[in-house]
């Protein structure tokens, strides 16, 4: 955690509002990277400067996944040009204290929160906030907490800055025998990686109290399923996993039945088309947060509650619907495995999924899990494109949103994907974007099926299964393609419209041709711009997760027309050298 160079040969800045300034191209900028990682938040990545946010939920993150604050303090200590400001290690070390210092557990005659000191116990009991979810006090130190309000009770506390260690345990569920196979149904050979053993042990924690909640972070194409596979093979439980869309609900369900000695018989699915409770039974958010009407009940969310699951597996845990933070608060008594390629929510939510799903519990560098093999080497381009002429006035005289969308939209995107399908001819190409209305031009120019919402799933399953078999070379695909699409010989995207700055959408898409290749080869991620536009702007903020990450990205400028060549230049933003 500490260097031998001198101060002033040292890549880090910390200045007293807790931002962390790394130069890119210093020689340990990679090395301080991934440990600034696990503790800090990434801000801006502009091309020479990173600006990383030391928080109090960034810390508490750290602790809960081991790295503790004395790791903290001498990672910034030991890499730091200057001084590390007093006030800065003042907070780091208040917010470790404060990290334990409250306790849930079961004590004899049910829920009891403990605090350290009566004093603290005092404290709380006088924040409003608080004092709705506490019952009475049992003695000086502990106040009693109805079950129901196990996951309110942490979420008003974190509120207030005191995070609860809960250790108040977990209904078992009803039994579930079964083993992990050797040789799948397919006949391959099954073997879990290291990483994925090592992400369940920690989610497990040899079945104590201390174990059993949280979430574990890992690239897609890294095999997350698998580690919610192994969770259930060590619980041996009813599960119930929870998905973003049918088509990930179906991956799942061939997954386990292919890699578990689990039957048919025993696995269902909860879906709009089908409603089969089973031991393992697999559902999406959609179902869950359906009603006629605003007013209504939510008709689905008895399936949490009113089966006796021992597990619950959020995929994309990212993506939690608001809605089920309300159920998931109330079924605490249940073991919850969250599952994400990234922490980072658009609706700035993370301090809930730490509190009702649990704390992070486990990541791996991407770019170590490239390194080893794991997942594909990925190259990262974007590529600048000017305005359309026809569009420039538009676009001068409308509001923000409106010219987002027009620069998104701008047709000489297409003569670059007209280009990039001819360079990548022998490749397999998904094809991204927001807009229908320009994926639909896109689809009938180039000649190509397209998937969005509106596809019936079995014409998606039908598309998905060409793409993967190889008779659909290129398939262009709406936001539908974000979310769990199992095309593992997809080695090129192209991605012509995103959503506004997100993050998360960034990593998803960069994600979708991230499975290891049959062949080894690379992967490559091409987003097109609008150059000087609002397209541009938030693409910078979508790249915040590459940067994150380690990747590199190049910058091409390309002057539209279908013969234009492009030049290229190289913009040290993350690259990993």
């Amino acid at each position: 955690m500490t260097t031998s160079r001198s101060p002033a040969d040292r890549p880090l800045v910390v200045q007293s509002d807790r931002t962390v300034l790394l130069e890119v191209d210093h020689p340990l900028y990679a090395e301080v990277r991934d440990v600034l990682a696990r503790f800090a938040e990434l801000e801006k990545s502009p091309e020479y400067i990173h600006t990383y946010r030391i928080t109090a939920l960034s810390v508490w993150n750290a602790l809960a996944a081991g790295f503790p604050a004395g790791a903290v303090l001498e990672t910034i200590d030991g890499y730091s040009k200057y001084p590390v400001p007093d006030s800065v290690a003042f907070e780091i070390r208040s917010w470790a204290e404060r990290y334990g210092r409250l306790r849930l557990a079961r004590e004899d005659e049910g829920l009891v929160l403990r605090a350290d000191e009566a004093s603290l116990l005092d404290e709380l009991l006088g924040e409003e906030h608080a004092r709705r979810c506490l019952g009475d006090r049992v003695d000086a130190t502990g106040v009693r907490v109805a079950d129901l309000d196990r996951g309110r009770v942490k979420q008003a506390l974190l509120t207030i800055g005191y995070p609860v260690d809960d250790v108040a345990g977990y209904v078992e569920g009803a039994s579930l025998p079964f083993e992990r196979r050797e040789t799948t149904i397919r006949g391959e050979e099954f073997r879990i990686r290291p990483y994925q053993q090592a992400a369940a042990d920690v989610f497990h924690a040899g079945g104590g109290p201390a174990g059993g909640s949280g979430v574990v972070v890992l690239p897609c194409g890294a095999g997350k399923t698998i580690v919610g596979i192994a969770a259930m093979e060590k619980l041996q439980t009813h599960t119930l996993i929870l998905c973003t869309n049918i088509t990930a609900m179906r991956q799942w369900i061939r997954e386990i039945l292919d890699k578990t000695t689990l039957t048919e018989e025993q696995v269902g699915e909860y879906s709009g088309d089908v409603k089969t409770i089973r031991p393992v039974t697999v559902s999406n958010y959609q179902i869950l947060t359906y009603r006629r009407r605003k007013t209504d009940e939510f008709a689905h969310f008895g399936l949490l509650c009113d089966h006796p699951w021992g597990l619950l597996i959020y995929d994309e845990v990212h993506l939690l619907p608001a809605p089920v933070f309300r159920v998931t608060a109330e079924i605490q008594a249940r073991r919850r495995l969250g599952l994400t390629a990234t922490l980072v929510r658009e609706d700035e939510r993370e301090s809930d999924v730490f509190t009702l799903v649990g704390p992070k519990r486990y990541d791996m560098p991407w770019k170590l899990l490239e390194k080893q093999g794991w997942i594909a080497t990925a190259r990262c381009v974007e590529v600048r494109v000017p305005l359309a002429a026809p569009a420039r006035g538009a676009y001068a005289t409308s509001n923000a949103r409106d010219r987002f969308r027009i620069a998104s939209e701008n047709d000489t995107k297409n003569d670059v994907v007209s280009r990039l399908l001819r360079e990548h001819a022998s490749d397999r190409v998904l094809i991204i974007g927001q807009y229908l209305d320009q994926l639909t031009r896109i689809a009938q120019r180039f000649r190509i099926p397209l998937i969005t919402g509106r596809t019936k799933q079995a014409a998606r399953d039908e598309l998905y299964e060409g793409f993967r078999s190889g008779e659909i070379p290129v398939l262009a695909v709406s936001k539908v393609g974000n979310f769990s699409i199992d095309l593992p010989d997809a080695n090129v995207l192209i991605q012509v419209s995103g959503t506004f700055g997100s993050r998360q959408e960034e990593a998803q898409r960069l994600g979708r041709v991230l499975r290891p290749k049959t062949d080894g080869g690379p992967a490559v991620f091409y987003t097109l711009v609008t150059r000087e536009s609002k397209d541009q702007d938030f693409a910078a903020k979508r790249q915040l997760f590459l940067t994150e990450q380690g990747y590199g990205y190049e910058i091409r400028s390309e002057s539209g027309g279908e013969d234009a060549d492009g030049a290229a230049d190289r913009i040290a933003a993350g690259v990993d050298g």
